[in-house]
């Protein structure tokens, strides 16, 4: 990023309620169905409980619940903006003190340098995503993100086949895209043991 877009940024960025390099990321990450979204929803709802200003965002393509709140699986839900791109949130964050960005490997590879100049604003970020693809691949940009993060959190799902604790996504439609949005329809949470890989619905389409 350019001197000059960082002097816009800082413009951009009303710190008069916040202390210039006070600031800190949070990543919560883990596979589907771990409560990710629903763990990023209680720390959002605790920083309002200490009368903190907050900001909630996520990817525009993720349409499944709502287009103006980020919903969980189990229909805990918070108002929030829809991005295109990650460097929007520049435009709207204005004298928030905590933001929030859930679904965020849906964005590219810009999140880790928008959420440390944020940070670096004094601004605390708190971010949800995937860790992981369907084939179990890190899942760009999250392990980036992860690197310069001051906490992360690994959340776990419970396996649909075995009842263990579970780290993998278990894709169940016929895809290769690895941007192919779903619930549980499309997904299962999977331990080691029990993640098949080629899954048995795509054997055949998938190398």
């Amino acid at each position: 990023m350019s001197p000059e877009m960082h002097a816009k940024i800082r413009t951009q960025i009303d710190s008069q309620a916040r202390i210039v390099g006070s600031g800190w990321i949070e990543v919560i990450t883990g596979s589907m169905f771990s409560g990710k979204t629903e763990e990023l929803i209680r720390r959002m709802r605790r920083a309002q409980i200490a009368k903190q200003s907050c900001l909630l965002v996520k990817p525009a393509l993720d349409t499944r619940y709502s287009t103006d709140h980020v919903v969980s699986h189990n229909q805990d839900r918070f108002p929030s903006i829809s991005l295109k791109r990650i460097q929007d949130l520049f435009e709207v964050v204005g004298k928030h003190q905590v933001v929030g960005i859930d679904e965020a490997q849906f964005f590219d590879q810009n999140l880790p340098e928008v959420c440390g100049r944020l940070a670096d604003e004094g601004i605390r970020v708190i971010v949800a995503g995937l860790d992981q693809d369907y084939r179990g691949r890190p899942f760009h940009p999250i392990p980036e993100l992860m690197a310069i993060a001051e906490y992360v959190t690994k959340q776990l799902a419970i396996c649909t086949q075995c009842g263990r604790p579970a780290h993998m996504n278990q894709r169940l439609v016929d895809s290769e895209e690895q941007l192919l949005l779903g619930a549980m329809d499309a997904y299962e949470a999977r331990c080691r043991a029990c993640y098949e890989w080629p899954p048995k619905s795509t054997t055949g389409l998938l190398s």
